[in-house]
């Protein structure tokens, strides 16, 4: 759901209700975005990527892998994606006193929610937001057709680089030696 009578900022989130954990709120070109916690299997598939690549980073000590971070880009533009990975080097001096991210992670991953909005929002709105702040990588995972979806920079901007499926493996050039059968992704 769009929130659209006010142009927001990162300070209005401030001001939110604490409801537990049960919306999830973002700001994109100063627009409210509300989404209720997503699906068991969103969650299951989000946090099986997060695993592999906290696993392969902590083998090459390269960066680091994050779940549901906050990412604060400006302060009309904050999200909260379901996975990034970032390096030591943008990491250093990424994070502010709140613990949110304010520089753009390599890679950012969204996981699907059912819906026309939802999918509207993560393949066109957001992607959009992560070109135009110099995101490197963005994977959209569909964990009802468990297909993963991989963008890559390319001319200035995200672009589709190909669609995997569950007897693919899933690799990055951003990632070195990181491999990950897609099949694993929705177990």
């Amino acid at each position: 759901m769009v929130v659209n009578s006010l142009h927001w900022t990162i300070r209005d989130l401030d001001a939110m209700p604490d409801d537990g954990g049960w919306k999830r709120y973002e700001i994109i070109d100063g627009d409210l975005y509300v989404t209720r916690a997503p699906h068991i299997r969103h969650q299951g598939a989000g946090g099986n990527i997060h695993v592999e690549l906290e696993i392969w980073s902590r083998e090459t000590q390269l960066g680091k892998s994050f779940q549901t971070p906050g990412v604060v880009f400006s302060p009309t533009d904050a999200v909260i994606p379901d996975v990034v990975w970032i390096s030591q080097e943008r990491l250093a001096n990424g994070v502010d006193q709140s613990g949110h991210l304010i520089v753009a992670p390599e890679l950012m991953v969204e996981v699907l929610s059912p819906g026309e909005l939802n999918e509207q929002r993560d393949k066109e709105v957001k992607l959009k937001l992560y070109s135009l702040y110099g995101v490197q990588a963005y994977w959209i995972i569909n964990w009802q057709l468990k297909t993963l979806e991989i963008y890559r920079r390319t001319d200035s901007q995200l672009q589709l680089f190909g669609t995997l499926l569950a007897k693919d493996t899933l690799t990055s050039p951003l990632l070195p030696g990181f491999s990950v059968p897609v099949a694993q992704i929705f177990l």
